[in-house]
């Protein structure tokens, strides 16, 4: 009897390298199963079977968490969302502000786009692009970082319908792209150059672009106190491009008025041993000795031996010691100056010295204080007492140690170079001081940067929504899925007049209907007209004196654009756990290292 054995094969799953493959065996007789028809063919196509039997090629470690396609795209982008429904709040005039404390303890009251989000440590890793872009619009310009991080998340939510309905995102990148460039252009056209006035106007001009900053801003009470003395810090470093030339030195107490601007240096009296209060504290003209040494009596530290045959030998130790100090104070008294500041140490002994010589003498500057008095005063920072002549002293018109509330300063005033200022702040609370400063150092940036480029745009939403007029405008030109995607990015720049509005309490329908229609005439002349803050309807911005630097919105614009087609062009996020938790555990051993184990050489217990 013939006996025939045939394989059935049944693939149960298909999912390499999780290939099941179960083999049946049945004997059939030759009597029962006719050969020439058989259930299944016993010749299976060998290039069907070798595709599925390939092995599966691993890229990536074990445990490699990897999310992409469509529903990644849009987590990123409501990741981004969220960040951006975080800050809305503190836009404009009447934003409100954000209190944030940390786990140790500190506490910030703020209303600064860059502060916020800095402090708020993002960790979704697609929202903190725009961590970095509000950082970058801070360094570079100085204001508009909330606008900023309104705009590229407003650019991601007009854009999220768009991809949930399969458009491909490299459409809509193009799109952005090229409406971000026409946008800039019509900003340059728009802008208003403030070049060539006099130097009374131009003040009265820089000031009104530190009062549009200083609006939004806790000191938007003293907007126009707080202008003047912007202004003329930013005239008297003049040219000089180092921001550190002006000081900003805080004294609690007071109110927000008694704070003022020194037209030179200021800064804390430093430590001082007995003898300082013997030193005046006044000085008409005086030359001005800055040194980066220690002058203090100091006993051998090189752990020197010195063998002695006779003990009156050790006096002739003692007396070198004190003939090197003395050597040094004598060659300072000679110089003929009468203040002497150190970034090192001024001991006892100099202090007493030099207070008996009718000098003037402060140790333990900080060194940015010291160079500022260098580029102020004119006196170069030595390194030795040795040769000390008039080129490397400085000088000023008058000195003197002033009481600031509970503080001492010692004030520089009428220095020659000029090139320095320095801006002491009063007020009520810690915190209250501190956002002060930020928003002092914001209009300080844009008082700079309207100098440096001196032209200046419609503030309270005003260019906004010309420029979106102009989109809208300009789409309607354009055939193709391209004209939604500009129409969208259009729409999306109404977010800052929208916003302005919500958060001063109006209707933003009704005031942003009002400037469509006067941005709609055809003469042109509604291109101003903005939000009125103080109305609730529309004003001319340009009339109200509410203006920016061009280069604020065209910094803006860019950032938000570069930062919304960067999120749409990620289309998969890789996280690696096991590298994190490797990391988490190499940090906590480390930690143990240092505290938890015994030290060598420790007793026993």
């Amino acid at each position: 009897m013939v006996i025939q054995e045939t394989k059935r094969i049944f693939i149960t799953n298909i999912n390499p390298p999780f290939l099941t493959i179960l083999i049946q065996s049945k004997t059939l007789a030759s009597q029962s199963l006719p050969l020439t028809s058989p259930p299944f063919s016993t010749a299976p196509n060998p290039l069907t079977m070798a595709s599925m039997m390939q092995p599966q090629i691993i890229l990536l470690k074990e445990g490699t968490d990897t999310s992409q396609g469509k529903p990644q795209l849009v987590s990123n982008i409501n990741a981004c969302m969220a960040v951006a429904d975080v800050v809305r709040t503190t836009l404009g005039p009447r934003g409100m502000d954000k209190l944030i404390h940390d786990d140790k303890g500190n506490t910030t009251i703020s209303n600064d786009g860059a502060t916020i989000m800095k402090l708020l440590d993002v960790v979704h890793p697609a929202a903190k692009i725009l961590v970095d872009i509000a950082k970058s619009q801070d360094s570079e310009v100085g204001d508009g970082t909330t606008t900023v991080v309104l705009l590229a998340g407003e650019f991601l939510r007009e854009a999220k319908p768009f991809i949930e309905d399969g458009v491909h995102p490299q459409n809509l990148i193009r799109s952005y792209r090229n409406a971000s460039h026409m946008a800039i252009e019509k900003i340059k056209e728009l802008a208003v150059s403030i070049e060539g006035k006099s130097l009374d106007e131009k003040r009265s001009l820089l000031a009104k672009c530190a009062a549009t900053t200083l609006s939004s801003k806790l000191i938007g009470g003293e907007k126009d106190f707080f202008a003047k003395m912007v202004v003329d810090a930013v005239i008297a470093i003049g040219s000089e491009d180092r921001l550190n030339m002006i000081g900003i030195k805080k004294v609690p107490g007071g109110t927000m008025r008694d704070s003022f601007l020194v037209n030179g240096v200021a800064f804390k009296k430093t430590f001082s041993y007995a003898g300082f209060e013997q030193q005046p504290k006044k000085f008409l003209n005086p030359k001005i000795l800055l040194l980066n040494i220690e002058l203090e009596l100091k006993s051998e530290k090189e752990n020197a031996e010195i063998r002695l045959s006779d003990p009156l030998q050790y006096q002739s130790i003692v007396d070198a010691e004190w003939n090197i100090i003395y050597d040094k104070l004598d060659k300072c008294v000679k110089s003929g100056a009468k203040i002497v500041l150190s970034r090192l140490a001024i001991g006892d002994l100099a202090t007493q010295y030099f207070a008996d010589r009718d000098i003037f003498c402060a140790g333990r500057v900080a060194e940015d204080d010291l160079h500022r008095v260098a580029a102020a005063t004119g006196a170069t920072v030595q390194t030795s007492v040795n040769n000390v002549i008039d080129e490397v002293l400085g000088s000023c018109e008058v000195f003197e140690e002033k009481q600031v509330g509970n503080e001492r300063f010692n004030i520089f005033n009428g220095c020659p170079s000029g090139q320095t200022a320095t801006i002491v702040l009063r007020g009520g609370a810690d915190q209250f001081i501190e956002e002060a400063e930020r928003s002092l150092h914001d209009a300080i940036m844009i008082v700079r940067r309207a100098m440096k480029n001196s032209t200046v745009v419609a503030g309270g939403g005003a260019i906004d929504m010309e420029i979106s007029r102009y989109l809208w405008q300009h789409a309607r030109n354009i055939a193709g899925k391209s004209q939604l995607f500009i129409n969208s990015f259009a729409k999306a720049l109404e977010v800052i007049p929208r916003q302005l509005c919500d958060n001063a309490g109006f209707d933003a329908t009704d005031v942003l209907n009002k400037l469509r229609q006067k941005h709609a005439l055809p003469s042109g002349e509604g291109a101003l007209y903005g939000v009125d803050i103080n109305t609730g309807g529309i004003s001319d911005s340009f009339a109200n004196f509410v203006w920016e630097p061009a280069l604020v919105k065209i910094n803006a614009i860019n950032a938000a654009t570069e930062a919304a087609c960067l999120i749409l062009s990620v289309d998969e996020t890789v996280k690696n756990p096991k590298s994190e938790s490797a990391q988490g555990e190499a940090a906590g051993g480390m930690g143990r290292g240092r505290g938890g184990g015994r030290g060598r050489g420790m007793r026993r217990r």
